[in-house]
């Protein structure tokens, strides 16, 4: 049996699946006026089903199962089975074409690939470059059309008795996060089970818990059977971004280790709409959004539609990875005046920098957060800064943080440097620290674009875009923009006699990378902005791509 003084999430949701109500629901799938809904004794079967033929298959302790799905209940019944087996969850963004979608497969060693049929013909491209992948689950969809070597995730799941494994896990029993590296190719984040759990809370959030930190997974788990028998209710929470990034896999991971219930949609893309008549048909709590990418459309539809939903269930709308506007927070509050807005600092590298609470009753400006009991603010040579000194830090925090990022030491290193004898995180998010304590966000210090949550890198978009015959040079930037808060922008030198064509390129990078990646908008300039050196002036190039465009 496993020492019930470390914490692993197998173990957490193997207990929750023990003491839960067995006909309430653990995911709810939203599809227009339908829903697929999977109650926790379903969830425990299944995923144990799940995990017991990963096992048959030859899965052992740390091998690496990648989830390339949509949203949908399949994403997280892997992911609990991946808990349950002692298996690494491996994140691959649905949006990456061919070379991509290889790199993160082959690069975090996945043995088990689990794949929503509408990638079918990638799949089948993939899985002769992918030859170290034992499995090919896939998803739903016309078995007639599925690949010849890949399994029906069903049948997994439905075949077997649904027992536990009895597996003895470890606090040592990773997670990776792939985000995005400073060469444009994602980086696995390691996150021991223990310190993701710590990270995440230890448990405190869980209204089972009662703000107190249980001593161990026994007392998680009597918690929520006492409070469960009280007449309480376990939290229900839609998450409207992708559970592939790190804001929808970690708020989901907390609710479902609380005994609540995970809401998703069948779109393609974000849709307010659905979204609201989603919160109004399940009684759901909180949604989880990724700043004003999501925060605008919502608020423009509530503008659009006064009164047509009437939202009294929702109590919190969480927000992380991307700048939240203290306007569009309040234009909201005037539409749900009894919820409240957590924006929340933190990144695939270090959860909880700090946060910033708004309510009717008030909140902090755009970008100010409260620090958290862990956090510093150090100089690039690792210098505390002096709080209300006006320099400007890079953000660090301490205590429960991830191993480093999974073959790259030289990242690692730099990334989580060891400060007087403490070991930090520090992704590179440049702050100041105000009088009071609190942090105001300036931005990544790196010439990062994050565009609706998606990280984008320039050097990859500038060597597509230089692969086209009539590109001499390219820069890339992001500028601001209303609806994504930065746009992948490219200042490109035209090759001699070329003609410039901005159509064209942007067709020829959509044929390399993920659309996202693609320029909104691309400048032609007789010379580049770059120094005698040869280094690029992304300052200067912004500035001009920014004049030309009419952004301010």
């Amino acid at each position: 049996m496993t020492d019930q003084s470390t914490w692993n999430f197998g173990d957490i949701l193997e207990a929750v699946d023990r003491v839960n109500s067995p006909d309430a629901p653990a995911l709810i799938h939203a599809d227009g006026d339908s829903a697929k809904v999977l109650l926790w004794s379903d969830l425990a079967r299944r995923s144990n089903n799940l995990a017991a033929a990963l096992v048959a298959r030859g899965a052992s302790p740390d091998d690496k199962i990648a989830i390339y799905t949509r949203n949908c209940t399949e994403y997280l019944q892997t992911l609990v089975a991946a808990f349950k087996a002692r298996l690494v969850h491996v994140n691959v963004n649905f949006r990456y074409l061919d070379d991509e979608l290889a790199y993160i497969i082959e690069n975090s060693d996945a043995r088990f690939v689990v794949f929503g049929s509408e990638f079918d013909d990638r799949v089948e491209r993939l899985a002769e470059r992918c030859p170290k992948v034992r499995s090919w689950i896939r998803i739903a969809g016309d078995a007639d059309a599925a690949p010849a070597f890949s399994e029906p995730f069903d049948e997994l799941a439905e075949s077997g008795d649904g027992s536990p494994l009895g597996l003895e896990r470890s606090g040592d029993d990773l997670l990776f996060i792939y985000t995005g590296g400073t060469t444009g190719m994602p980086k696995g984040v390691m996150w021991r089970a223990e310190d993701l759990w710590g990270a995440l809370g230890h448990g405190i959030n869980s209204p089972s818990n009662r703000g107190k930190r249980p001593s161990d997974v026994n007392e998680h788990a009597a918690n929520l059977s006492a409070h469960l028998e009280a007449g309480g209710v376990a939290p229900k929470q839609l998450v409207a971004c992708p559970l592939m990034h790190g804001t929808g896999l970690l708020t989901a991971i907390t609710c479902l280790s609380s005994g609540g219930c995970v809401v998703t949609h069948a779109g393609a893309s974000f849709d307010p709409v659905e979204m609201f008549e989603t919160v109004d048909g399940h009684e759901v709590a909180s949604v989880v959004i990724v700043g004003d990418a999501f925060a605008r459309p919502m608020l423009k539809t509530l503008n659009e539609n006064p009164g047509r939903w009437s939202l009294s269930s929702l109590r919190v709308i969480m927000s992380s990875g991307v700048m939240w506007s203290r306007e569009v927070k309040q234009g909201l509050l005037e539409h749900v005046p009894n919820a409240m807005l957590a924006d929340m600092f933190g990144s695939s590298e270090a959860v909880g920098f700090g946060t910033s609470i708004t309510s009717k009753q008030g909140g902090n400006r755009t970008a100010r957060f409260m620090i958290g009991d862990l956090c510093k603010v150090f100089t690039e040579d690792h210098r505390e800064v002096e709080p209300g000194s006006g320099e400007r830090g890079f953000v660090a925090r301490t205590g429960p943080i991830p191993l480093g990022y999974y073959k790259d030491p030289e990242k690692t290193a730099r990334t989580f440097p060891v400060i007087d004898g403490v070991r930090y995180s520090i992704p590179g998010d440049w702050c100041t620290v105000e009088a009071d304590g609190t942090l105001t966000l300036l931005g990544r210090g790196s010439v990062c674009i994050n565009t609706a949550g998606e990280k984008v890198y320039p050097e990859e978009v500038e060597e597509a875009l230089k692969t086209h015959a009539a590109v001499e040079d390219a820069l890339v930037v992001g500028l601001p923009d209303e609806k994504w808060g930065q746009a992948v922008t490219a200042i490109v030198e035209p090759a001699a006699g070329s003609e410039f064509d901005e159509d064209v390129l942007r067709a020829h990078v959509k044929t390399q990378l993920a659309a996202y990646k693609t320029p909104k908008r691309i400048v032609a300039v007789d010379t580049m902005f770059r120094a005698p050196n040869g280094k690029a002036d992304y300052k200067s190039a912004a500035a001009h791509a920014a004049r030309v465009l009419g952004v301010d």
